[in-house]
């Protein structure tokens, strides 16, 4: 049956090509793109405008969309969700959370909401979102899709000299305080985001699986990959990682790919993957955490079953979403 398919970010590296995927793999489906930054000068969106050019049977709609704006993001999810209610949108197939947000060259920057950004836009907007739009979906459900990442295990990376952490004190995760080591704690930063993202996935899918008219909508975060030729590298970044892409991860890609990390792959795979979870996948009925298309097993800390609750807690009050604004009764009871 067709479906609405809401891919956030969708004018990123990834977000291109997962955005052809779909409308060459899933013509049947109405696309839902959302970008930052919808004006004609926007030479991003403008290749997302030329992709969608190319399938002119497909039913695809750009909307701008702020993330790190909460306002932005209710009032698109009740565009959204009356869209649905009168029929000019069929049900909700697929809510793909692909965009985020870095920046590994200044101090933590807030949104006008008063949170971190890189912890808004990659999670607490998506929250909004998603909650928002869970009764939007049809009864036979559907699939939410959330991007994590390698850089969420607690482990020693080149990036940073710092681990991602949960503090105890989770009011921290949206306002870090500044530091000296701009790179490293932008990538702690960065790390931590997709730790919360990948723990947020338990308690959610356990809400969704207590809700008898929402069971059939089941969530999954994915590791895509390390991808070496993501704009990501060029944009809030310092000039020895712009050069490291430009000069190393590039043009050596397949050999790193062979020989250092199996997961290192050029954004288009991983655009295709994600909307293959998304879509072709969406049916069989799997939860939890996956490595490319693969069934995997998250950081043990995104399993502590207390910090899942406490990020469940804080993630719904940060979003503002309450028993009356999501059809995910279940969370407050």
């Amino acid at each position: 049956m067709p479906g609405t398919v809401i891919l956030t970010g969708a004018n990123s590296s990834a977000g291109l090509h997962a955005s052809e995927h779909l409308l060459k793999a899933y013509p049947h489906h109405t696309a839902v793109f959302t970008v930052r930054s919808a004006a004609d000068a926007d030479i991003n969106t403008n290749s997302l405008r030329a992709i969608i050019s190319r399938y002119p049977k497909t039913k695809a709609f750009i909307h701008e969309l702020d993330l790190a704006d909460l306002t932005s993001v209710h009032a698109f999810a009740t565009t959204i969700s009356d869209a649905v209610a009168s029929g000019q949108y069929p049900p909700i197939k697929s809510i793909i959370c692909n965009a985020f947000y870095w920046n590994l060259v200044d101090d933590p920057v807030l949104t006008v909401d008063g949170y971190d950004k890189s912890l808004q836009v990659g999670h607490i907007s998506h929250v909004a979102l998603t909650l928002r739009l869970l009764g939007s979906f049809g009864p036979d459900g559907g699939r939410i899709v959330l991007i994590s990442s390698v850089a969420h295990f607690r482990k020693k990376s080149p990036m940073s000299p710092y681990l991602p952490e949960i503090p105890d004190d989770v009011d921290l995760l949206v306002h870090p305080r500044p530091d000296h080591d701009k790179q490293g704690r932008g990538f702690q930063r960065y790390g931590t985001l997709k730790l919360v993202v990948t723990t947020w996935l338990y308690p959610l899918n356990e809400y969704l699986q207590k809700d008898p008219n929402l069971s059939k909508v089941t969530a999954v975060a994915v590791n895509p990959g390390n991808l070496g030729d993501s704009r990501a590298f060029t944009t809030n970044t310092p000039n020895s990682i712009q050069f490291m892409q430009k000069f190393v991860m590039k043009p050596l890609m397949p050999l790193i790919r062979r020989f250092a990390d199996p997961t290192f792959r050029p954004s288009s795979e991983a655009g295709r993957d994600i909307i293959e979870l998304g879509m072709g996948k969406a049916d069989d009925g799997e939860r939890g955490y996956y490595t490319l298309l693969e069934k995997d097993e998250p950081d043990p800390s995104a399993l502590d079953t207390e910090k899942q609750q406490k990020i469940w807690t804080k993630s719904v009050e940060w979003a503002k979403i309450n028993k009356d604004n999501t059809a995910l009764k279940t969370a407050f009871e």
